[in-house]
């Protein structure tokens, strides 16, 4: 990156609308970002103090925050990365999570490991089946898949490694899940 350039971080950022929305706030500020990503902006050069200001308040009026240490943005990051696995990148789920975690933040995954525990409350494994627990609502809401389907997508063992995981998470069933026709989904960021 250009030393001209600042590198900006900002949490709760975990979806595509994330992203444009965060773009309409920087395209209204008349900044120019080189790359928004999910919870990182890049721009052509350095906010001063006042643009800081404004576009912490901005970020904040729809949900976002600045992030300013170094553990926090890590912390991010790694959660990033689990979305984009989850979401995204569904080939690179065969891969070993620490090995993923790893390569995505270029950290030990023992300190990373430990470092999201302590500030989360909870192991980067756990996060991780949360958030395969919510694309499998989401899956089962879509109604396009099947469970066999879904379960070879997330890399599951098999549907009954699948169907276990789910109940043991959210107390039901794929198939309780599905007919009850309320939508359980969380937000990805309160996950």
């Amino acid at each position: 990156m250009d030393a001209k350039c600042e590198q900006i971080y900002v949490k709760n950022m975990v979806c595509n609308r994330c992203i444009m929305v965060v773009e309409d706030i920087l395209k209204e500020m008349s900044l120019s970002p080189l790359s928004v990503k999910l919870g990182e902006i890049t721009l052509e050069k350095p906010l001063d103090e006042k643009q800081k200001v404004l576009l912490a308040e901005r970020l904040k009026s729809v949900g976002f925050e600045i992030i300013d240490s170094k553990k926090t943005r890590l912390i991010e990051k790694v959660k990033n990365a689990i979305i984009e696995l989850v979401y995204r990148d569904n080939s690179d789920l065969k891969t070993n999570l620490s090995d993923y975690i790893a390569g995505k933040t270029n950290h030990d995954y023992t300190y990373i490991s430990n470092l999201f525990s302590e500030v989360e409350n909870t192991t980067i494994e756990k996060y991780f089946i949360l958030q395969k627990t919510e694309r499998v609502k989401e899956l089962l809401v879509y109604d396009e898949l099947s469970l066999n389907e879904i379960a070879a997508m997330l890399n599951y063992s098999s549907t009954a490694h699948l169907s276990s995981q789910f109940k043991k998470v959210t107390g039901l069933t794929p198939s309780h899940f599905k007919q009850i026709k309320e939508n359980k989904r969380k937000p990805l960021d309160k996950v």
